[in-house]
């Protein structure tokens, strides 16, 4: 995959879609610092059905941390490991409170102390919410990555070191949310819809579907 190859495609992809983002549901930072965290091996859809009910409810720290585990766990019951991730989501609320005055930190140090938060989860806060380029990669980044050869690698951080390496500058920003489009909706994992993809002739993977 060469450099002119990777311009067209970001460049496709940006004239398909001028102004990507997540499909989380969020009106705050912290909403979407909760949402990413309950995301974790769960679909959008189902993360944003549990967070329509909350949010109205609690969409503060210390609101949040008022409902305690057992509380939590009520709204958030119909996501995966919801135990583990209500155990997560209070703690972290708890930290926020205590060490950033209830304010979202906008450091990847900072936001990776957090109870709950990995270098993805990181990543989508500073990306999306505060606008640097940061790339999160998850399983429809790392398959597009290295299907189409825009970015291949052995594992996730690999792929996100190359993607920040070979995406080109002015496309960086937005990147993390076309590649995660494309992979959720045209680059499926069984059966890729390579007859309906935008960049199917740029695209490098050999076994391409008919559609």
């Amino acid at each position: 995959m060469n450099k002119t190859k990777r311009q067209e495609i970001f460049e496709r992809l940006r004239d398909n879609n001028p102004n990507p983002t997540t499909e989380l549901e969020y009106n705050s930072t912290f909403e979407l610092l909760i949402a990413v965290i309950l995301s974790a091996q769960a679909t959008d859809v189902g993360v944003n059905k549990a967070t329509r009910k909350l949010f109205p409810v609690a969409n503060t720290p210390e609101a949040i941390y008022a409902l305690g585990e057992e509380g939590l766990k009520e709204y958030i019951k119909t996501i995966g490991l919801f135990n583990s991730k209500a155990k997560n989501v209070i703690s972290c609320c708890k930290d926020l409170i205590e060490k950033h005055d209830s304010v979202v930190p906008d450091n990847r140090k900072d936001l990776e102390a957090l109870a709950g938060v990995g270098r993805k989860t990181a990543n989508v806060v500073l990306n999306t919410a505060f606008r640097q380029p940061a790339m999160a990669v998850d399983t429809h980044i790392f398959r597009v990555s290295n299907r189409t050869k825009i970015a291949p690698g052995k594992n996730v951080r690999q792929v996100e070191e190359k993607l920040l390496k070979f995406v080109p500058k002015e496309f960086l920003l937005d990147a993390h949310h076309w590649l995660i489009l494309h992979g959720r909706y045209t680059c499926l994992a069984r059966k890729p819809r390579c007859g309906s993809c935008i960049i199917e002739d740029l695209c490098e993977f050999k076994d391409k579907t008919s559609d």
